[in-house]
């Protein structure tokens, strides 16, 4: 072999081995780009992942906070409901006890004309035809007022009850248990179910 020839042989080698370090080289930066590639590629899936978490525990709160909300307006729509229901009976109890008791007072004052009435018809009258008239007067005005509400208090015999009697006198009576009433001075009567004037009594010991 010649000078040359070994010359020539020695330069292919020499490509030869600069061709495969720069093979060699370029595998290695490959290898490190694909590596730093992974890694970006894992680090964009992390951040990813961590958004996903992130909106997904926006969404739970926000639904949390819609759900507390919606429980606070049900809550303040049945406290308004239930005032306006108490409002509502309460007018509606003011509008009857207006319509029951607007003639309290009229017929307060014609229970003195029914007394004198009934003190009237107890005397004795020589003339029948009148005495019968006066009683269906007094008869039709009793009517009148027991269409309005008004209600006679039993106490005749009846238990002594200081809610509905005024004891005016107390007396020892055979014929009566203690505590009974054993004579009615002057009627009471109630309207509508309201006490208007008690009934004054005489009571047993």
């Amino acid at each position: 072999m010649t000078e040359e020839q070994k010359k020539k042989t020695t330069m292919g080698n020499e490509e030869t081995v600069a061709e495969e370090t720069e093979k060699k080289q370029e595998t290695a930066e490959e290898t490190e780009t694909c590596r730093e590639s992974g890694s970006e590629a894992e680090a964009e899936a992390g951040e990813a992942e961590e958004a996903k978490t992130e909106e997904k525990a926006k969404a739970e709160e926000a639904k949390a906070t819609e759900k507390a909300e919606d429980e606070g307006l049900n809550t303040k729509y049945l406290r308004l409901m239930a005032d306006f229901q108490n409002y509502k009976r309460r007018t509606e109890k003011e509008k009857n006890d207006i319509y029951s008791y607007a003639n309290e007072k009229l017929v307060a004052q014609l229970l003195d004309v029914m007394d004198s009435f009934e003190r009237a018809l107890g005397h004795e009258c020589t003339d029948a035809g009148y005495a019968e008239g006066m009683k269906m007067i007094f008869k039709q005005l009793s009517d009148v007022l027991e269409k309005s509400g008004l209600e006679e208090i039993k106490a005749l015999g009846e238990d002594f009850d200081p809610n509905f009697h005024n004891a005016v006198m107390t007396e020892d009576n055979d014929e009566f248990e203690s505590g009974k009433v054993t004579a009615v001075m002057q009627k009471g009567y109630m309207l509508n179910n309201k006490l208007i004037r008690p009934s004054m009594v005489k009571v047993n010991n």
